[in-house]
Protein backbone atom coordinates (compact mmCIF):
# COMPACT_ATOMS: atom_id res chain seq x y z
CA UNK A 1 0.00 0.00 0.00
CA UNK A 2 2.79 2.32 1.18
CA UNK A 3 4.31 1.87 -2.47
CA UNK A 4 1.29 2.42 -4.13
CA UNK A 5 0.68 5.81 -2.58
CA UNK A 6 4.57 6.99 -2.72
CA UNK A 7 4.05 6.13 -6.70
CA UNK A 8 0.92 8.25 -6.75
CA UNK A 9 2.36 11.02 -5.15
CA UNK A 10 5.09 10.66 -7.46
CA UNK A 11 3.33 10.52 -10.70
CA UNK A 12 0.00 13.24 -9.84
CA UNK A 13 2.13 16.91 -9.90
CA UNK A 14 3.43 16.12 -13.25
CA UNK A 15 0.61 14.14 -14.03
CA UNK A 16 -1.74 17.12 -13.72
CA UNK A 17 0.83 19.45 -15.36
CA UNK A 18 0.52 17.26 -18.36
CA UNK A 19 -3.60 16.79 -18.30
CA UNK A 20 -3.68 20.81 -18.20
CA UNK A 21 -1.52 21.44 -21.53
CA UNK A 22 -3.32 18.47 -23.44
CA UNK A 23 -6.45 20.07 -22.03
CA UNK A 24 -5.33 23.80 -23.70
CA UNK A 25 -3.70 22.87 -26.45
CA UNK A 26 -7.23 20.96 -27.58
CA UNK A 27 -9.57 24.01 -26.95
CA UNK A 28 -6.84 25.72 -29.24
CA UNK A 29 -4.88 27.56 -26.37
CA UNK A 30 -1.58 29.28 -27.45
CA UNK A 31 0.32 27.69 -24.74
CA UNK A 32 3.82 29.37 -24.93
CA UNK A 33 2.67 33.17 -25.45
CA UNK A 34 0.07 32.51 -22.51
CA UNK A 35 2.59 31.11 -20.02
CA UNK A 36 5.03 33.95 -20.98
CA UNK A 37 1.78 36.84 -20.92
CA UNK A 38 1.36 34.50 -17.09
CA UNK A 39 4.95 35.39 -16.38
CA UNK A 40 5.52 38.78 -16.82
CA UNK A 41 2.39 39.74 -15.17
CA UNK A 42 3.43 37.82 -12.24
CA UNK A 43 6.95 39.46 -12.08
CA UNK A 44 5.13 42.82 -11.93
CA UNK A 45 3.36 41.70 -9.46
CA UNK A 46 6.61 41.05 -7.43
CA UNK A 47 8.12 44.13 -7.97
CA UNK A 48 4.88 45.90 -7.01
CA UNK A 49 5.24 44.07 -3.78
CA UNK A 50 8.30 44.61 -3.18
CA UNK A 51 8.09 47.48 -0.64
CA UNK A 52 5.65 45.72 1.50
CA UNK A 53 7.55 42.84 1.50
CA UNK A 54 10.16 44.95 2.80
CA UNK A 55 8.54 46.76 5.46
CA UNK A 56 7.44 43.38 6.50
CA UNK A 57 10.31 41.27 7.37
CA UNK A 58 12.10 45.04 8.76
CA UNK A 59 9.07 44.92 11.25
CA UNK A 60 9.54 41.13 11.87
CA UNK A 61 13.22 42.16 12.89
CA UNK A 62 12.84 44.73 14.77
CA UNK A 63 10.06 42.68 16.87
CA UNK A 64 12.79 40.28 17.54
CA UNK A 65 15.76 42.43 18.43
CA UNK A 66 14.27 44.87 20.04
CA UNK A 67 13.43 42.38 23.18
CA UNK A 68 8.93 42.81 21.98
CA UNK A 69 8.64 39.36 21.57
CA UNK A 70 9.93 38.38 24.98
CA UNK A 71 7.80 41.60 26.50
CA UNK A 72 4.77 40.17 24.86
CA UNK A 73 5.15 37.10 26.20
CA UNK A 74 5.45 38.15 29.53
CA UNK A 75 2.05 40.14 29.33
CA UNK A 76 0.45 36.92 27.66
CA UNK A 77 1.19 34.01 30.74
CA UNK A 78 -1.76 35.02 32.90
CA UNK A 79 -4.06 34.77 29.92
CA UNK A 80 -2.13 32.11 28.33
CA UNK A 81 -2.44 29.94 31.96
CA UNK A 82 -6.00 30.56 31.75
CA UNK A 83 -6.64 28.39 28.61
CA UNK A 84 -3.68 26.17 29.34
CA UNK A 85 -1.53 26.99 26.85
CA UNK A 86 2.18 26.17 27.97
CA UNK A 87 4.50 29.09 28.58
CA UNK A 88 6.85 27.69 26.50
CA UNK A 89 4.49 27.80 23.18
CA UNK A 90 3.13 31.93 23.97
CA UNK A 91 6.29 33.54 22.11
CA UNK A 92 4.71 31.47 18.90
CA UNK A 93 1.30 32.32 19.54
CA UNK A 94 2.56 36.35 18.99
CA UNK A 95 5.21 35.60 16.03
CA UNK A 96 2.88 33.33 14.20
CA UNK A 97 0.96 36.18 12.51
CA UNK A 98 3.79 38.25 11.58
CA UNK A 99 6.34 35.49 10.31
CA UNK A 100 6.01 32.27 8.74
CA UNK A 101 9.34 31.35 8.79
CA UNK A 102 10.23 32.79 11.95
CA UNK A 103 7.58 30.35 13.59
CA UNK A 104 8.41 27.31 11.81
CA UNK A 105 11.95 27.93 13.23
CA UNK A 106 10.68 28.13 16.69
CA UNK A 107 8.18 24.91 16.04
CA UNK A 108 11.11 23.32 15.15
CA UNK A 109 13.17 24.61 18.07
CA UNK A 110 10.22 23.62 20.51
CA UNK A 111 10.08 19.73 19.08
CA UNK A 112 13.25 19.79 19.18
CA UNK A 113 13.82 20.87 23.19
CA UNK A 114 10.56 19.12 24.29
CA UNK A 115 10.29 16.02 21.76
CA UNK A 116 7.46 15.72 18.85
CA UNK A 117 5.46 13.70 21.16
CA UNK A 118 5.24 16.26 24.12
CA UNK A 119 1.89 18.08 24.77
CA UNK A 120 4.28 21.59 23.75
CA UNK A 121 5.46 19.61 20.75
CA UNK A 122 1.92 18.75 19.82
CA UNK A 123 0.29 22.17 20.56
CA UNK A 124 2.87 24.19 18.90
CA UNK A 125 2.74 21.81 15.49
CA UNK A 126 -1.32 21.90 15.54
CA UNK A 127 -1.49 26.13 15.97
CA UNK A 128 1.37 26.03 12.67
CA UNK A 129 -1.03 24.04 10.73
CA UNK A 130 -3.83 26.02 11.75
CA UNK A 131 -3.28 29.38 11.67
CA UNK A 132 -1.77 31.49 8.90
CA UNK A 133 1.03 34.69 8.93
CA UNK A 134 -1.84 37.55 9.08
CA UNK A 135 0.48 40.36 8.62
CA UNK A 136 2.67 38.42 6.11
CA UNK A 137 -0.36 37.47 3.94
CA UNK A 138 -2.18 40.94 4.00
CA UNK A 139 0.76 42.77 2.88
CA UNK A 140 1.05 40.36 0.19
CA UNK A 141 -2.53 40.37 -1.16
CA UNK A 142 -3.53 43.87 -0.41
CA UNK A 143 -0.04 45.20 -1.57
CA UNK A 144 -0.51 43.09 -5.02
CA UNK A 145 -3.79 44.63 -5.71
CA UNK A 146 -3.30 48.26 -4.04
CA UNK A 147 -5.75 47.85 -1.06
CA UNK A 148 -4.75 50.99 1.04
CA UNK A 149 -7.70 50.33 3.78
CA UNK A 150 -8.08 47.12 5.15
CA UNK A 151 -11.43 47.80 6.83
CA UNK A 152 -12.12 44.56 9.18
CA UNK A 153 -9.31 42.28 7.72
CA UNK A 154 -7.10 42.80 10.58
CA UNK A 155 -9.46 42.34 13.39
CA UNK A 156 -11.03 39.54 12.00
CA UNK A 157 -8.16 37.90 11.17
CA UNK A 158 -6.17 38.26 14.78
CA UNK A 159 -9.89 36.58 16.09
CA UNK A 160 -9.85 34.10 14.05
CA UNK A 161 -6.19 33.30 15.20
CA UNK A 162 -6.96 33.56 18.90
CA UNK A 163 -9.66 30.94 17.88
CA UNK A 164 -7.26 28.88 16.49
CA UNK A 165 -4.74 28.70 19.21
CA UNK A 166 -7.45 28.41 21.68
CA UNK A 167 -8.85 25.28 19.89
CA UNK A 168 -5.38 23.51 19.10
CA UNK A 169 -4.91 23.42 22.85
CA UNK A 170 -8.45 22.19 23.87
CA UNK A 171 -7.95 19.33 20.93
CA UNK A 172 -4.52 18.72 21.77
CA UNK A 173 -5.67 18.56 25.93
CA UNK A 174 -8.42 16.92 25.27
CA UNK A 175 -6.64 13.80 22.87
CA UNK A 176 -3.17 13.49 23.95
CA UNK A 177 -3.58 14.34 27.85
Amino acid sequence: MYKILNIISIVSIPLMITIILIYGYIKGVKLYDTFVEGASEGFKTAVKIMPYLIAVFLAIGIFKESGALETFSNIFLIPGRLIGLPKEVIPLVILKPISGSGSLAMVKELVHTYGADSLIGRIASTMMGSSETIFYTMAIYFGAIGVKKSRHTLTCALISHLAGVIAAVIVCRMIFN
